[in-house]
């Protein structure tokens, strides 16, 4: 079962160290970082990803500001208690990290599947210019009765399939992880700029009772 568990949300990333590592966690004695990874999209854009990454990878891999490396890892959330209110944090969490020494660009350097189940009812938009979108959140199971809440944008004919899936609904996505800039309002007046993670999705499908009898 935990194998499947694994299996059912996979991220793999190419992309260049960006900043310094920040500590993160102390679990079981062990040791964890964060990094922040920088990925460039087909556009000049690119996606400033966050990484977390344990002592015992760092061990094998010195990183350094400005390093080419691929990440295979999960895309993990957890709550964070600010301000009086309870923050979805997103972050991938690495598995196994390896140091490149690339000349070229890499082909498909941000891909994750996501196995999992609609936890919230999906809302359908259209934005200004006619553009289909639709906003999940996906619940994927992982070993220890936990589970990751991801976020996750659909577009154009995903975004009216999606838009029909119900609470409940088992669904495979297959996309890659964005970075989002956004300003929040604040009450005072002031507006402050945040940044939102989730996966844009680019194939889906739902899995039918009858195929997870099988």
């Amino acid at each position: 079962m935990s194998g499947h568990m694994i299996d059912s949300n996979m991220v793999t990333l190419v992309g260049k160290v960006a900043g310094e590592k920040e500590f993160s966690h102390e679990m079981y004695g062990e040791g964890f970082f964060n990094y922040r990874l920088e990925i460039p999209r087909l556009s000049e854009a690119a996606d400033l990803l966050p990484l977390t990454i344990s002592e015992r990878l760092l061990f094998d891999s010195k990183l350094n500001v400005g390093d080419t490396v691929k990440v295979e890892g999960q895309l993990r959330s957890y709550n964070k208690f600010t301000d009086g209110n309870n923050r979805l944090v997103l972050t991938v969490f690495a598995r196994d990290l390896e140091v490149l020494n690339l000349e070229e660009d890499v082909k498909n350097p941000n891909q994750i599947y996501l196995e999992g189940y609609i936890c919230k009812p999906p809302v359908y938009r259209e934005t200004p210019f006619g553009r289909e979108i639709t906003d999940l959140l996906i619940a994927v199971n992982r070993p220890y009765n936990k589970s990751d809440y991801i976020p996750c944008i659909a577009w154009g004919r995903n975004a009216r399939f999606s838009a029909k899936l119900q609470v409940g609904d088992h669904i495979r996505s297959w996309g890659r992880i964005q970075s989002r800039s956004y300003q929040k309002k604040l009450q005072d007046g002031t507006a402050l700029n945040k940044v939102a993670y989730e996966v844009s999705i680019s194939k889906m499908e739902r899995i039918e009772e009858s195929e997870k009898a099988e």
